[in-house]
């Protein structure tokens, strides 16, 4: 398996969103839910309508952690949630499937939707856990409160957050740009 990256640049970002507004609302949703959440995808499969309608925020146990963990729903995200749950069933999956009865999208679907998206808007090593690490990084940049990412995603150490996030590798990258050997 190939490590994925974060999305780092706020254009792409948005661009990226656009993109998929422009697949499908059930995609666009899945994507706002992966970078304002942080959540794994198998986690955000799991959710239904119930969950998030009329709700500041919603409870899930991890598939991995086995952990409860309890997720606010920031207000841009509960505005496009509120407009996307208009007329579906409360015992639906949030993120549902065209094929078969109430069954939520597939992670190999997400997979590919996400690889055409960075495709054509030029990004490289993106995948299911591009949109988690998106969160985390852009988290990051803006408060360096490693601690509440660490804990947020259940790691052993900062390190291994920071590494996680791409940090490490942009901090790599800029101490290696920044070696000049050139008499002066």
């Amino acid at each position: 398996m190939n490590a994925v990256d974060p999305i780092r640049d706020y254009e792409k970002i948005n661009e990226f969103e656009e993109k998929m507004r422009m697949i499908g609302e059930r995609e666009h949703i899945l994507f706002l839910l992966g970078i304002y959440t942080g959540l794994r995808i198998s986690d955000l499969l799991k959710l239904k309508v119930s969950d998030v309608k009329n709700r500041s925020h919603f409870v899930l146990k991890e598939q991995k952690t086995k952990k409860l963990k309890k997720v606010f729903i920031n207000r841009y995200l509960k505005t496009e949630l509120k407009k996307y749950i208009i007329g579906k069933s409360s015992n639906n999956f949030l993120v549902q499937s065209r094929e078969g009865q109430n069954k939520p999208l597939s992670r190999q679907r997400i997979w590919q939707v996400l690889k055409k998206v960075s495709l054509e808007i030029g990004l490289d090593s993106i995948g299911c856990h591009t949109l988690r690490k998106t969160f985390g990084y852009h988290y990051y940049n803006k408060t360096k409160d490693v601690v509440f990412l660490q804990e947020l995603y259940n790691h052993s150490s900062p390190a291994i957050t920071l590494r996680y996030i791409g940090t490490s590798q942009d901090l790599k990258d800029k101490a290696i740009n920044n070696m000049d050997f050139r008499r002066r």
